[in-house]
C-alpha cells in the first residue's frame, strides 16, 4: 500500500510539473508567440498587440516603474497615476508634520496648484524591448572564466548602448535573463516631476497594518495618487512651476462592473526578484537556515522600534516607513517557510531533478554536458552554507544600526581625503552633507542605541567567535552590551542637523581626525575588516561557482525539459502575469472566498486602535449604505484575490480584466503563498488586490475629490 501511494504521488507531481498552472512572469513582447492562445482560452478578449505594441498606444504605455521600487498606473489623459499607499508612503511621510499629519489624516489636492512636488521621485515608461542576446554574447566561449565571460559581455553591452536608436530624452539599459543565457535591451523614458495628488488616511490606506500584512481576508484601501508633469512639449523635465500635466499615449479605462469567481485577470508591472529554478539544496537552505536567521534578527529590531513608536508620536512619524519596510520582509519570510514546508517544495524540486537526471543520463550528448550538474550544485550549496549564514547576519544587522549608516557616509569623506587630499574631500562634501542631513531627519539616537544593544548581542552570541569582530569581543570581555553602547553612542555622534553642520564646517583634516576618533567608527571598521577577511572571500568564491553552475542548469532545463514553456525570473523589468479570480484553501477546514467587503472592515473595527481604527466618516457612509455608483447589491466591495503570479515590485501594478480595463490595484500576496518567489503552487499562491470600486468610493464619497474621478474614463464592459 505504501509503495502504491508513493508511486501515485510521484506520477501526480511529475504531471503537475508540466501542467498549465498559469504561473509565470512573461515578457510582454513575447506574449503573441508564447501565451496569447492560452490567455484567450482562459477568457482574454483582446490581442497580444493590444498589450504590447511599439506602433500604437498599448497597455504597456499606461504602466510605469514608480520610483524604481513599485509600479504605477496611468489612469487619465492628464497624467494621473495610481499606485499603492505603501509605495507613496515615503512621499506622504516626507510632507507630514505634527501640524499637518498626512499619514494620520490623509491628503487631497483640490487643484493642480495644491499638488506637492517630490524631490527625487520619478516614473519610467518602457518604450520598447529588443532581443540583443546574439550581440551581447558575441565572442563568449565555454572555456572562459566567469570574469572573462562577464568582461566580454560588458564590453558588448557598452557598445550596444552607444549605438541604440532612441530619442534625446530617452535612455536604455540591457539586462540578462535566464541566468545570463539571454539578453534584452529596454529603451525607456523617465519623468522626474511627479507630484502628490491624494492619499487616504493610514486608517484606510494601511488598515490592518502589521497584523493583516500578507494576510487574507484583507480590507486595506492600499492606494495613493500622483500626477506626472512634463515640459510644454510633453517631454521629461526637472521640476518647474512652468511644467504642465503629462499627456500619455495610453491611459487605463476603469471598469465599474467588478469581478466574479473565475474571471480572467492580468497583472502588469515590474516584479523585483524571483528564483524559480533553484536546486533543491538551495531551497532547503532558504527554508531551514537563511530565512529563520533573518526572521529572528528582524523580530528583535521590530520589537525595539515598536516599543518606541507606541509611546512617542514624533518617533512614530520618523520610523513608520522604516518599521513597515522591516516588517514587510519579516512576515514574508515567515510565510515563505510555512508555504515551502506545507507544500513540500523541496520534495517537488527533488522529483523534478530526478526526472531531469533520468533524461540526461539517457542521452549521451546531454550526459557529457550536464551529467554532474545536480551533484555539483548540491556540493556547492553545502560548501557555502556556513558562510552564507554569516553573510545574512552581517547584511541584516549592520544596516539596521543606523549610526553605522551615518558613519559610513561620513567615513567616505575620510577615504576621499586619504586618496586625493583636500580637492577630493571638497568634491565629496556636498554629496555627503545632503545625504546625512536628510537621513537624520528620520533618526533617533535613543531608538538606535536600543537597536544596537539588541542586535549586537545576536551578532556576537549566534556566530562562531572567529568571524565576530575582535574589537567587540575585547570590549565585552569585562563589560556589558549596555556599557559598550554607552561607549559607542557618545555625545559626539548624537547626530542632528546642527551637530552635523558644525562638524562639516570645520577644516577637512579636523573632520577626518574627529571621525576616526569615534569608537563607533572604529567598531564598524573592525566589523567590516572581519567580514571582508573571514567571510566574504569564501562567499564570493563559492557563489561564483554557483552562478556558473546555475546558468548551465538553466540552459540544461530548457534543453532537456522541452515540453515546459519557461519564463525568466523576475529582475525588475516589465512583465505580465495572468490567471483567474479564485479563493483557496489555506489549511485543513479553512477555505477563503475570493472577495471582501466593508462588512469585514466594521467587524475588525476597534475604536482608537493603532491598526483597526476606522475614520468616523467612513463609518457613517457604511451605516447609511451611501456607496454611490460603486457599491453592489447593498455591499461595498473592498479587496479580491486571484492566481496571478506576483512578487515585490508588483506593488501598485494594475489588475486588468479580459478587456484590459482596470479592475484593481495589486498590493500583496497571501501569507501561505509567499513562497511563490521560489516555488509557485497554484493551490495556495494568490495575489491580493484592492477593488478599484473601493478606490473610487474613497476618492469620491469619503474624500470628496470627485474632480479626480471626472478625469477618468469609467466603463461597464460586462454590459456589452
Amino acid at each position: 500500500m505504501n509503495y502504491r501511494k508513493q508511486l501515485f504521488l510521484f506520477v501526480f507531481l511529475i504531471a503537475g510539473m508540466f501542467a498549465k498552472a498559469d504561473e509565470g512572469m512573461w515578457l510582454p513582447q513575447l506574449l503573441q508567440k508564447l501565451n496569447e492562445s492560452r490567455m484567450k482560452s482562459l477568457g482574454m478578449k483582446i490581442s497580444a498587440a493590444d498589450i504590447y505594441s511599439i506602433n500604437k498606444g498599448s497597455l504597456k504605455d499606461a504602466v510605469v516603474s514608480f520610483g524604481g521600487f513599485c509600479t504605477g498606473d496611468v489612469i487619465s489623459s492628464q497624467g494621473l497615476v495610481l499606485t499603492n499607499h505603501h509605495c507613496g508612503f515615503d512621499a506622504i511621510q516626507n510632507h507630514s508634520t505634527l501640524d499637518h499629519n498626512y499619514i494620520r489624516d490623509g491628503f487631497w489636492a483640490k487643484n493642480n496648484a495644491e499638488e506637492i512636488p517630490n524631490k527625487g521621485l520619478f516614473v519610467t515608461f518602457i518604450v520598447r524591448i529588443d532581443d540583443v542576446s546574439k550581440e551581447a554574447m558575441k565572442g563568449v566561449t565555454a572555456a572562459m572564466t566567469e570574469a572573462e565571460r562577464q568582461s566580454t559581455i560588458d564590453k558588448n553591452i557598452s557598445q550596444l548602448k552607444n549605438t541604440v536608436k532612441k530619442e534625446a530624452t530617452q535612455e536604455s539599459f540591457i539586462r540578462g535573463f535566464f541566468e545570463g543565457n539571454q539578453y534584452y535591451q529596454f529603451v525607456t523614458e523617465t519623468y522626474k516631476d511627479v507630484r502628490l495628488v491624494g492619499a487616504p488616511p493610514s486608517a484606510i490606506g494601511n488598515f490592518g497594518k502589521d497584523t493583516d500584512n500578507w494576510v487574507w481576508p484583507r480590507h486595506t484601501g492600499d492606494f495613493s495618487m500622483f500626477r506626472i508633469y512634463a515640459s510644454k512639449d510633453n517631454k521629461p523635465a526637472e521640476y518647474s512651476p512652468e511644467n504642465i500635466p503629462f499627456t500619455p499615449k495610453k491611459a487605463f479605462n476603469i471598469s465599474l462592473d467588478g469581478v466574479a469567481e473565475n474571471d480572467f485577470t492580468m497583472v502588469f508591472g515590474f516584479p523585483g526578484r524571483t528564483t524559480e529554478y533553484l536546486h533543491s539544496a538551495a531551497v532547503e537552505q532558504i527554508r531551514t537556515v537563511s530565512d529563520p536567521a533573518k526572521i529572528a534578527i528582524r523580530d528583535k529590531a521590530l520589537n525595539v522600534i515598536d516599543g518606541f513608536m507606541r509611546k512617542d508620536e514624533q518617533i512614530k512619524i520618523q520610523y513608520a516607513a522604516k518599521y513597515a519596510s522591516i516588517q514587510n520582509a519579516y512576515k514574508k519570510w515567515q510565510g515563505e517557510v510555512l508555504g515551502l514546508t506545507r507544500t513540500d517544495g523541496v520534495a517537488k524540486k527533488k522529483l523534478y531533478e530526478a526526472e531531469f537526471q533520468k533524461r540526461v543520463v539517457a542521452n549521451p550528448t546531454w550526459n557529457s554536458q550536464y551529467g554532474t550538474l545536480l551533484a555539483d550544485l548540491e556540493k556547492a550549496y553545502t560548501d557555502i552554507n556556513a558562510a552564507s549564514l554569516a553573510r545574512d547576519y552581517y547584511s541584516e544587522i549592520v544596516p539596521k544600526i543606523e549610526l553605522f549608516t551615518i558613519i559610513s557616509q561620513l567615513n567616505s569623506l575620510a577615504m576621499a581625503y586619504d586618496k586625493d587630499g583636500e580637492k577630493a574631500y571638497q568634491a565629496r562634501l556636498p554629496i555627503v552633507k545632503s545625504a546625512v542631513e536628510t537621513f537624520v531627519e528620520e533618526y533617533s539616537p535613543v531608538v538606535d542605541k536600543k537597536l544596537f544593544i539588541a542586535l549586537m548581542e545576536m551578532y556576537v552570541a549566534n556566530q562562531p567567535a572567529g568571524i565576530v569582530s575582535p574589537m567587540m569581543q575585547d570590549w565585552l570581555a569585562n563589560s556589558s552590551y549596555t556599557a559598550v553602547a554607552d561607549k559607542v553612542y557618545t555625545s559626539a555622534v548624537a547626530f542632528d542637523k546642527t551637530t552635523l553642520s558644525n562638524l562639516l564646517s570645520r577644516p577637512a583634516a579636523d573632520v577626518v581626525a574627529e571621525i576616526r576618533s569615534w569608537p563607533a567608527q572604529q567598531l564598524l571598521a573592525d566589523m567590516q575588516k572581519t567580514y571582508q577577511g573571514k567571510v566574504q572571500p569564501s562567499v564570493n568564491e563559492t557563489q561564483a561557482k554557483i552562478n556558473k553552475l546555475q546558468r548551465s542548469y538553466m540552459q540544461a532545463q530548457m534543453d532537456v525539459m522541452k515540453e515546459k514553456v519557461f519564463y525568466p525570473d523576475a529582475n525588475s523589468t516589465l512583465r505580465l502575469t495572468y490567471g483567474k479570480v479564485q479563493g483557496y484553501t489555506a489549511r485543513d477546514a479553512v477555505t477563503y472566498a475570493y472577495y471582501t467587503d466593508m462588512d469585514g472592515i466594521m467587524e475588525k473595527y476597534k475604536p482608537g486602535d493603532y491598526e483597526f481604527d476606522v475614520p468616523e466618516k467612513l463609518r457613517s457612509l457604511y451605516q447609511q449604505k451611501d456607496y454611490g455608483q460603486y457599491g453592489k447589491n447593498g455591499k461595498m466591495p473592498v479587496c479580491f484575490i486571484a492566481t496571478n503570479h506576483t512578487t515585490g515590485g508588483n506593488s501598485g501594478s494594475p489588475a486588468l480584466d479580459a478587456y484590459g480595463n482596470l479592475i484593481g490595484l495589486n498590493f500583496d500576496r497571501v501569507w501561505e503563498g509567499t513562497m511563490s518567489d521560489i516555488n509557485y503552487d497554484p493551490t495556495i499562491c494568490r495575489n491580493i488586490m484592492v477593488d478599484i470600486r473601493y478606490v473610487l468610493f474613497i476618492i469620491d464619497k469619503f474624500a470628496g475629490a470627485s474632480h479626480l474621478v471626472k478625469e477618468m474614463k469609467l466603463v461597464h464592459p460586462k454590459k456589452k
